[in-house]
C-alpha cells in the first residue's frame, strides 16, 4: 500500500525523523490560511499524487506571499498533473501540501528497501539527491553507497556513520545525520514498509537536516498489524480493477499490452508473461489467482480481465497442485455464459483432474481454444489476439 507525501511526513515525525512544517490543504482558500500559518516568507506548495516527479510536470511551486499560494493552488488543484511515473493518462490533484520554505545548501538521497538476493533491507546513501535514483544507478552508479543491514541486530551507529562521512557531510554534523538515519530505519521496521524513500534529503544553509519529500509504501502482508493505516489508503490513486481485484483477495496488476492472463501462483504467472513476450505478444495484466483458488475467486477473476478494454483474447494458464482443474474450468464456464464473452480464450489446464477439467472446457460450448503445453498456449492466444 502506498501512502502520500504529506501521510509519510506524519509518520516519520513520530519517529524522530526532522521534518518541515507544513499543512494539508485542499482548496485554494486552505492554502491562502495555511501559507500566513506558516509565517514564512517563503512557501511551497506540493501537488500530492502517488507519483515521482512532481516538479517537473509543474505540480511543485514556489510561493512568496499567501496571495501567491492561493493563486498557485487554484491552478495545481484539479491538473492532471502527468509525469514519468503516472503514464500519459497522469493523476488528477486533489490535495496539496503547504509546506516552509527551507534554506537550501544541499540535496542527498536516502532509502531502505528489501534485497530480495539477500533477504535484508539495504540502507541507501547518494550525494546526488533531488535526481530520480534510477537515472543515477544506470549513469553513476558509484555514487549510490549501501549498507546491508541484519535484522537481528539492525541498523547500526557505524554503519549510519559511515554513510554518513561518505555523503561528504561536515564532521561535526556527522552525529546527526546518524541519528537521523537510524530513526528513519526504526520507522521503516516498526512500520513494515517494503519501501522508505527520501529525495531529496537537505542540508540547510544553517546546518538543519530535513526529509523533504518523503515516499513510503507498506507491506500488504503486514496490514494486519496496522489497522490505523487503512484509512490512509488513497482509492483515486489507484486502478479502479486493482481495487475490485483486491476485495477477493486476488494479485492484479494492469499492464498496457491486450492478451489477459489468469494464472494460478506468481511464479508461473511470471513465466506465462515471459511466454507471451516470446511469442510476440504483450500482456494485459499479471493476475495470480493464487495456490487454493476457488470458483468464486475465479468468476471474479474472469470479469475482471474482461472489463479491461484492451483485451483482445485470454488466455488462462492453470497447473493443478493445491487446486483442482476441474473445479477452474467449473468457475471459468459459469464466467463465460454470466459475462458474454466477446473476445477468445486460450485454456491450458495441467495437473490435479486435468481429464475431466479438459472435457468440461471441451463440451462447454463456449469459445474456448484448448492449449497443451506453455508454447502452443502463447502460441495460440497470440494469433487470435490478431
Amino acid at each position: 500500500m502506498k501512502i502520500h507525501e504529506y501521510q509519510a511526513k506524519e509518520l516519520l515525525r513520530k519517529y524522530g525523523v526532522n521534518v518541515p512544517r507544513g499543512i494539508v490543504a485542499r482548496s485554494a482558500e486552505e492554502a491562502y490560511h495555511a501559507a500566513k500559518e506558516l509565517g514564512t516568507d517563503v512557501v511551497v506548495v506540493k501537488a500530492q499524487i502517488h507519483a515521482g516527479g512532481r516538479g517537473k510536470g509543474g505540480g511543485v511551486k514556489v510561493a512568496k506571499s499567501a496571495d501567491e499560494a492561493q493563486e498557485l493552488a487554484s491552478k495545481i488543484l484539479g491538473m492532471n498533473l502527468v509525469t514519468h511515473q503516472t503514464g500519459p493518462e497522469g493523476r488528477e490533484v486533489r490535495t496539496l501540501l503547504v509546506e516552509e520554505g527551507l534554506p537550501i545548501d544541499k540535496e542527498f538521497y536516502l532509502g531502505i528497501v528489501l534485497d530480495r538476493a539477500s533477504g535484508r533491507p539495504v540502507f541507501m546513501a547518494s550525494s546526488a539527491g533531488g535526481m530520480d535514483i534510477e537515472e543515477v544507478a544506470a549513469e553513476t552508479p558509484e555514487l549510490i553507497l549501501k549498507e546491508t543491514i541484519d535484522p537481528a541486530v539492525g541498523f547500526r551507529p557505524f554503519q549510519a556513520r559511515k554513510l554518513a562521512f561518505g555523503l561528504g557531510l561536515p564532521a561535526a554534523l556527522v552525529n546527526q545525520a546518524a541519528k537521523f538515519m537510524q530513526a528513519l530505519y526504526h520507522a521503516y521496521e516498526q512500520t513494515d514498509a517494503s519501501l522508505v524513500e527520501i529525495n531529496p534529503f537537505l542540508l540547510t544553509k544553517d546546518n538543519r537536516l530535513f526529509a523533504l519529500d518523503a515516499k513510503m509504501t507498506f507491506d500488504d502482508n503486514a496490514m494486519f498489524r496496522h489497522q490505523d493505516f487503512h484509512g490512509m489508503r488513497d482509492l483515486n490513486e489507484e486502478e479502479p480493477l486493482e481495487i475490485e481485484a483486491s476485495k477477493f483477495d486476488l494479485n492484479y496488476i494492469k499492464l498496457d499490452g491486450n492478451i489477459a492472463c489468469m494464472v494460478n501462483g506468481a511464479g508461473l504467472a511470471m513465466a506465462t508473461m515471459d511466454i507471451i513476450k516470446l511469442a510476440g505478444g504483450e500482456p494485459a495484466n499479471f493476475l495470480d489467482v493464487g495456490g487454493g483458488a476457488s470458483q468464486e475467486r475465479v468468476e471474479a477473476a474472469f470479469r475482471i480481465l474482461l472489463a479491461d478494454p484492451a483485451v483482445r483474447a485470454v488466455l488462462i494458464n492453470i497447473f493443478g497442485g493445491i487446486v483442482r482443474t476441474d473445479m477452474v474450468a467449473r468457475g471459468v464456464i459459469e464466467a463465460a455464459k454470466s459475462i458474454g464473452i466477446k473476445v477468445p480464450v486460450v485454456v491450458r489446464l495441467e495437473g490435479t483432474n486435468v481429464e475431466e477439467g479438459r472435457r468440461l472446457i471441451a463440451e462447454s460450448g463456449m469459445n474456448f481454444t484448448a492449449g497443451y503445453g506453455m508454447k502452443d498456449a502463447a502460441e495460440k492466444v497470440v494469433a487470435l489476439a490478431g
